[in-house]
Protein backbone atom coordinates (compact mmCIF):
# COMPACT_ATOMS: atom_id res chain seq x y z
CA UNK A 1 0.00 0.00 0.00
CA UNK A 2 2.80 2.45 0.82
CA UNK A 3 4.19 1.97 -2.68
CA UNK A 4 0.97 3.38 -4.13
CA UNK A 5 0.91 6.17 -1.55
CA UNK A 6 4.46 7.09 -2.46
CA UNK A 7 3.81 7.26 -6.19
CA UNK A 8 0.62 9.25 -5.70
CA UNK A 9 2.17 11.70 -3.25
CA UNK A 10 5.24 12.35 -5.38
CA UNK A 11 3.19 12.99 -8.51
CA UNK A 12 0.78 15.20 -6.59
CA UNK A 13 3.68 17.10 -5.05
CA UNK A 14 5.15 17.73 -8.47
CA UNK A 15 1.84 19.18 -9.65
CA UNK A 16 1.63 21.36 -6.55
CA UNK A 17 5.10 22.79 -7.09
CA UNK A 18 4.28 23.63 -10.70
CA UNK A 19 1.37 25.77 -9.48
CA UNK A 20 3.43 27.14 -6.57
CA UNK A 21 6.16 28.40 -8.87
CA UNK A 22 3.92 29.65 -11.66
CA UNK A 23 1.52 31.71 -9.54
CA UNK A 24 -2.08 30.91 -8.76
CA UNK A 25 -5.48 32.26 -7.84
CA UNK A 26 -7.00 31.68 -4.43
CA UNK A 27 -10.69 30.96 -3.88
CA UNK A 28 -12.72 30.53 -0.71
CA UNK A 29 -14.74 27.41 0.03
CA UNK A 30 -18.13 27.55 1.71
CA UNK A 31 -16.48 27.41 5.14
CA UNK A 32 -14.28 30.39 4.12
CA UNK A 33 -11.09 28.33 4.09
CA UNK A 34 -8.80 28.94 1.10
CA UNK A 35 -8.38 26.58 -1.85
CA UNK A 36 -6.15 26.79 -4.92
CA UNK A 37 -5.74 25.00 -8.23
CA UNK A 38 -2.93 23.04 -6.59
CA UNK A 39 -5.36 21.46 -4.07
CA UNK A 40 -7.67 20.36 -6.85
CA UNK A 41 -4.99 18.97 -9.16
CA UNK A 42 -3.27 17.08 -6.38
CA UNK A 43 -6.49 15.50 -5.13
CA UNK A 44 -7.42 14.34 -8.63
CA UNK A 45 -4.01 12.66 -9.01
CA UNK A 46 -4.18 10.92 -5.64
CA UNK A 47 -7.73 9.66 -6.06
CA UNK A 48 -6.87 8.27 -9.50
CA UNK A 49 -4.07 6.18 -7.95
CA UNK A 50 -6.20 4.96 -5.04
CA UNK A 51 -9.17 4.09 -7.24
CA UNK A 52 -6.97 2.19 -9.69
CA UNK A 53 -5.06 0.15 -7.10
CA UNK A 54 -7.75 -0.21 -4.40
CA UNK A 55 -11.13 0.09 -6.13
CA UNK A 56 -13.06 -1.39 -3.20
CA UNK A 57 -11.74 1.01 -0.54
CA UNK A 58 -13.58 4.35 -0.26
CA UNK A 59 -11.65 7.60 0.08
CA UNK A 60 -12.56 10.65 2.11
CA UNK A 61 -10.74 13.58 0.50
CA UNK A 62 -10.91 17.19 1.63
CA UNK A 63 -11.93 18.88 -1.61
CA UNK A 64 -14.38 16.11 -2.51
CA UNK A 65 -16.06 16.49 0.87
CA UNK A 66 -16.30 20.25 0.30
CA UNK A 67 -18.05 19.48 -3.00
CA UNK A 68 -20.49 17.09 -1.31
CA UNK A 69 -18.93 13.83 -2.58
CA UNK A 70 -18.79 11.76 0.60
CA UNK A 71 -18.83 7.96 0.45
CA UNK A 72 -20.34 6.01 3.33
CA UNK A 73 -17.42 4.63 5.36
CA UNK A 74 -19.29 3.45 8.44
CA UNK A 75 -18.02 0.02 9.44
CA UNK A 76 -15.39 0.04 6.69
CA UNK A 77 -11.70 0.67 6.26
CA UNK A 78 -11.04 3.78 4.18
CA UNK A 79 -8.51 6.34 2.98
CA UNK A 80 -8.14 9.89 4.22
CA UNK A 81 -6.61 12.38 1.80
CA UNK A 82 -5.52 15.97 2.28
CA UNK A 83 -4.00 16.91 -1.09
CA UNK A 84 -2.48 20.13 0.24
CA UNK A 85 -2.21 20.44 3.99
CA UNK A 86 -1.07 23.91 4.95
CA UNK A 87 -2.80 25.86 2.21
CA UNK A 88 -2.14 29.06 4.15
CA UNK A 89 1.57 28.26 4.20
CA UNK A 90 1.35 27.63 0.46
CA UNK A 91 -0.40 30.96 -0.15
CA UNK A 92 2.11 32.86 2.00
CA UNK A 93 5.04 31.14 0.24
CA UNK A 94 6.28 29.22 3.25
CA UNK A 95 7.54 25.81 2.22
CA UNK A 96 5.95 23.77 5.03
CA UNK A 97 2.87 22.55 3.12
CA UNK A 98 2.43 18.80 2.64
CA UNK A 99 0.60 16.06 0.76
CA UNK A 100 -1.15 13.66 3.17
CA UNK A 101 -2.50 10.16 2.44
CA UNK A 102 -3.55 7.67 5.13
CA UNK A 103 -5.29 4.32 5.45
CA UNK A 104 -7.70 3.88 8.35
CA UNK A 105 -8.53 0.43 9.74
CA UNK A 106 -10.72 -0.11 12.80
CA UNK A 107 -10.61 3.61 13.49
CA UNK A 108 -6.81 3.83 13.58
CA UNK A 109 -4.33 5.26 11.03
CA UNK A 110 -2.26 2.19 10.16
CA UNK A 111 -0.40 3.48 7.09
CA UNK A 112 0.42 6.94 5.85
CA UNK A 113 2.69 9.28 3.95
CA UNK A 114 3.44 12.96 4.47
CA UNK A 115 5.33 14.61 1.61
CA UNK A 116 6.67 18.17 1.78
CA UNK A 117 7.46 18.83 -1.90
CA UNK A 118 9.07 22.24 -1.45
CA UNK A 119 11.41 20.80 1.20
CA UNK A 120 12.23 17.59 -0.67
CA UNK A 121 11.39 15.27 2.22
CA UNK A 122 8.70 12.71 2.96
CA UNK A 123 7.78 10.53 5.92
CA UNK A 124 6.04 7.15 5.89
CA UNK A 125 4.66 4.87 8.56
CA UNK A 126 3.24 1.35 8.50
CA UNK A 127 3.49 -1.82 10.56
CA UNK A 128 5.45 -0.29 13.42
CA UNK A 129 8.16 1.16 11.19
CA UNK A 130 8.54 4.81 10.22
CA UNK A 131 10.94 6.18 7.63
CA UNK A 132 12.20 9.53 6.40
CA UNK A 133 12.67 9.83 2.63
CA UNK A 134 14.86 12.33 0.83
CA UNK A 135 13.30 13.30 -2.50
CA UNK A 136 15.51 14.44 -5.36
CA UNK A 137 14.72 17.24 -7.80
CA UNK A 138 13.34 14.71 -10.31
CA UNK A 139 10.89 13.40 -7.70
CA UNK A 140 12.58 10.09 -7.00
CA UNK A 141 13.65 8.80 -3.59
CA UNK A 142 17.39 9.26 -3.09
CA UNK A 143 17.59 8.04 0.51
CA UNK A 144 15.46 6.18 3.08
CA UNK A 145 16.22 6.00 6.79
CA UNK A 146 14.34 4.51 9.73
CA UNK A 147 13.20 7.06 12.32
CA UNK A 148 11.84 6.77 15.86
CA UNK A 149 10.71 9.02 18.68
CA UNK A 150 13.27 9.93 21.28
CA UNK A 151 13.16 9.14 24.97
CA UNK A 152 11.54 11.82 27.07
CA UNK A 153 14.19 14.40 28.04
CA UNK A 154 14.23 16.45 31.22
CA UNK A 155 13.37 19.57 29.25
CA UNK A 156 10.53 19.12 26.78
CA UNK A 157 10.47 20.75 23.36
CA UNK A 158 6.94 21.44 22.13
CA UNK A 159 5.60 22.13 18.68
CA UNK A 160 2.70 24.47 17.95
CA UNK A 161 0.69 25.32 14.89
CA UNK A 162 2.01 28.44 13.17
CA UNK A 163 -1.47 29.65 12.23
CA UNK A 164 -3.66 28.21 15.01
CA UNK A 165 -2.18 28.91 18.40
CA UNK A 166 -4.46 29.55 21.38
CA UNK A 167 -4.36 30.66 25.02
CA UNK A 168 -5.08 27.07 26.01
CA UNK A 169 -1.89 26.00 24.23
CA UNK A 170 0.06 28.53 26.29
CA UNK A 171 -1.50 27.15 29.47
CA UNK A 172 -0.61 23.57 28.51
CA UNK A 173 3.00 24.53 27.89
CA UNK A 174 3.24 26.24 31.27
CA UNK A 175 1.56 23.38 33.14
CA UNK A 176 3.86 20.76 31.60
CA UNK A 177 7.08 22.71 32.19
CA UNK A 178 7.88 22.89 28.50
CA UNK A 179 11.17 24.73 28.09
CA UNK A 180 10.82 25.76 24.44
CA UNK A 181 8.20 25.83 21.71
CA UNK A 182 8.71 25.88 17.96
CA UNK A 183 5.96 26.93 15.54
CA UNK A 184 5.61 25.09 12.25
CA UNK A 185 2.79 24.51 9.78
CA UNK A 186 0.98 21.46 8.43
CA UNK A 187 1.50 17.78 9.33
CA UNK A 188 5.24 18.27 9.69
CA UNK A 189 4.68 18.65 13.44
CA UNK A 190 3.79 14.95 13.67
CA UNK A 191 6.86 14.08 11.63
CA UNK A 192 9.28 16.10 13.76
CA UNK A 193 8.01 14.19 16.78
CA UNK A 194 8.40 10.93 14.85
CA UNK A 195 12.04 11.58 14.03
CA UNK A 196 12.89 12.54 17.60
CA UNK A 197 13.32 16.29 17.12
CA UNK A 198 10.59 17.32 19.57
CA UNK A 199 8.52 15.83 22.38
CA UNK A 200 4.93 17.09 22.39
CA UNK A 201 2.39 18.80 20.15
CA UNK A 202 -0.83 19.98 21.83
CA UNK A 203 -3.73 21.01 19.58
CA UNK A 204 -6.64 22.94 21.07
CA UNK A 205 -8.10 24.43 17.91
CA UNK A 206 -10.20 22.70 15.27
CA UNK A 207 -8.79 20.11 12.87
CA UNK A 208 -10.33 17.59 10.51
CA UNK A 209 -9.37 13.93 10.19
CA UNK A 210 -7.67 14.43 6.81
CA UNK A 211 -5.44 17.06 8.45
CA UNK A 212 -4.05 14.62 10.99
CA UNK A 213 -4.35 11.01 9.80
CA UNK A 214 -1.19 10.66 7.70
CA UNK A 215 1.06 12.40 10.22
CA UNK A 216 -0.55 10.42 13.02
CA UNK A 217 0.18 7.17 11.15
CA UNK A 218 3.85 8.16 10.89
CA UNK A 219 4.03 9.15 14.55
CA UNK A 220 2.41 5.95 15.82
CA UNK A 221 4.67 3.81 13.62
CA UNK A 222 7.67 5.65 15.11
CA UNK A 223 6.58 4.82 18.66
CA UNK A 224 4.63 7.95 19.55
CA UNK A 225 0.97 8.48 20.36
CA UNK A 226 -1.90 10.85 19.63
CA UNK A 227 -4.49 11.02 22.38
CA UNK A 228 -7.60 12.98 23.23
CA UNK A 229 -7.77 14.94 26.47
CA UNK A 230 -9.19 11.90 28.28
CA UNK A 231 -6.11 9.90 27.30
CA UNK A 232 -7.67 7.65 24.66
CA UNK A 233 -6.16 7.23 21.18
CA UNK A 234 -7.54 9.70 18.65
CA UNK A 235 -10.06 7.77 16.55
CA UNK A 236 -10.94 8.18 12.87
CA UNK A 237 -14.16 7.73 10.95
CA UNK A 238 -16.16 9.97 13.28
CA UNK A 239 -19.57 10.47 11.66
CA UNK A 240 -22.97 11.53 13.01
CA UNK A 241 -21.35 13.67 15.67
CA UNK A 242 -23.95 15.66 17.57
CA UNK A 243 -21.44 18.26 18.72
CA UNK A 244 -19.60 18.79 15.43
CA UNK A 245 -19.54 17.92 11.75
CA UNK A 246 -18.51 14.55 10.35
CA UNK A 247 -14.76 13.90 10.48
CA UNK A 248 -14.03 16.77 12.85
CA UNK A 249 -11.43 16.02 15.53
CA UNK A 250 -11.65 16.86 19.22
CA UNK A 251 -8.72 18.52 20.94
CA UNK A 252 -5.72 16.22 21.18
CA UNK A 253 -2.10 15.91 22.28
CA UNK A 254 0.68 14.17 20.37
CA UNK A 255 3.53 12.71 22.37
CA UNK A 256 6.91 11.54 21.19
CA UNK A 257 8.57 9.28 23.75
CA UNK A 258 5.86 9.58 26.36
CA UNK A 259 3.00 7.09 26.21
CA UNK A 260 -0.18 8.62 27.61
CA UNK A 261 -2.89 6.08 26.83
CA UNK A 262 -5.76 5.01 29.04
CA UNK A 263 -6.06 1.24 29.34
CA UNK A 264 -8.74 0.06 26.92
Amino acid sequence: MLATFEKAALEAGKAILEVYRAGYAVALKQDQSPVTLADERAEHIILDYLTRDFPDIPAIAEESVAAGRIPDIRGRSFFLVDPLDGTREFIEHRDEFTVNIAYIHNGAPVAGIVFAPALGIAFTGEGGEARKLVISDNFTVSDRSIIAVRGRPDRLLALASRCNSSPRTDSFLAENAVSACTSIGSSLKFCLLAEGKADVYPRFTRTMEWDTAAGDAVLRAAGGSTVTLDGHPLAYGKTDQSEDSDFANPNFICWGGKKNLVDA
